[in-house]
């Protein structure tokens, strides 16, 4: 056996994500009801685990949040699984927030093609990371934020090595302990959800694949609460791209307000389909510019510039 080989053996052998778990050792005789119960209760576990990190979430909200608004990117970047899962969680930003579509990106190994289609061998390879942020033209201004459940992806380093070259900050969402991370040089921070073997050894798609996309949540909402995209606990920056969330949009206006559905669908009409606008107009009596300039100056913040209007 290759030495190189034998490298990546004795290291796949040491990392928790590796592991045979020991209370799914029979699941290969289960029934359906008890795949269940072993499967829902080992998830159980990934909350507790996540709980345990939300200092370092919290900072990797911060970090975004600041990149963002001083008009940067987030921009994931993973191999497989994780992968998909920062493609999925940049691609719901737009609808849900109203960010435009370069603002979170999801880059995977192996393209485009790879999120429907695994491209094996793919994550092998640094230069690909590297390729793919240089033609993404990350600056100073942007987080890189890489999801690998090993902690250890090639195309994941390559990619933070290109970042950090470029100015970049950089996150690291893994899902061993800290001391079997191998991503050289070190992020910026490191989150590292260590969740323990797998249901199924090395189905990193399982527990892994939830932490992750549990953390991937925390980190692009927490960072559009702060940039004033909800109001109280709703969405209000949302686009109308579909029916359904004209819908929505009108029944916010409705909830808010003392407008009736035909009124709210009017005074969505004249606020250019912004929810946001509609809501400070009605709620504090002005007009489309006149909230569309409060917003503007309160950072797009509905309490603040609701707070500044009742003063005048």
């Amino acid at each position: 056996m290759p030495s190189f080989k034998k490298s990546l053996y004795d290291q796949l052998g040491s990392l928790g994500t590796e592991q045979r778990n020991p209370e799914t050792m029979h699941i290969d005789l289960a029934d359906p009801g008890e795949i269940v119960r072993l499967m829902n209760r080992e998830d159980r576990n990934v909350a507790e685990c996540v709980s345990t990190r939300s200092g370092h979430i919290s900072r990797a909200i911060a970090f975004v949040h600041e990149a963002l608004a001083a008009g940067g990117r987030l921009i994931y970047c993973g191999a497989g699984t994780s992968g998909r899962l920062g493609v999925i969680d940049a691609a719901e930003c737009p609808p849900t927030f109203g960010t435009r579509p370069d603002q979170v990106i999801g880059l995977i190994a192996g393209g485009r093609e790879a999120m429907f289609t695994a491209q094996e061998g793919s994550e092998d390879k640094p230069e690909n990371g590297k390729k793919d942020i240089a033609e993404h033209n990350v600056t100073n201004l942007d987080i890189v934020c890489g999801l690998a459940a090993s902690g250890r992806t090639p195309y994941v380093s390559g990619a933070l090595r290109e970042a950090r070259k470029r100015g970049a900050k950089t996150i690291l969402v893994c899902c061993v302990a800290a001391d079997q991370v191998d991503i050289d040089p070190a992020p910026d921070l490191l989150i590292d959800i260590p969740v323990g073997p797998e249901v199924i050894m090395g189905s990193t798609r399982l527990k892994s694949a939830t932490a992750q996309k549990m953390v991937c949540n925390m980190i692009s909402t927490g960072a559009m609460v702060r940039l004033g995209k909800v109001y109280e606990n709703v969405m209000v920056d949302l686009m109308l791209t579909n029916r359904k969330l004209l819908e929505r949009s009108r029944r916010i206006i409705c909830m808010f307000t003392d407008l009736g559905y035909e009124e709210a669908a009017q005074l969505l009409e004249k606020a250019g389909g912004n929810v946001k606008i509609a809501l400070v107009m009605a709620l504090a009596d002005v007009s489309a510019d006149e909230a569309t300039t409060q917003l503007d100056k309160q950072q797009g913040f509905i309490r603040a510039a609701l707070i500044e209007l009742s003063r005048r």
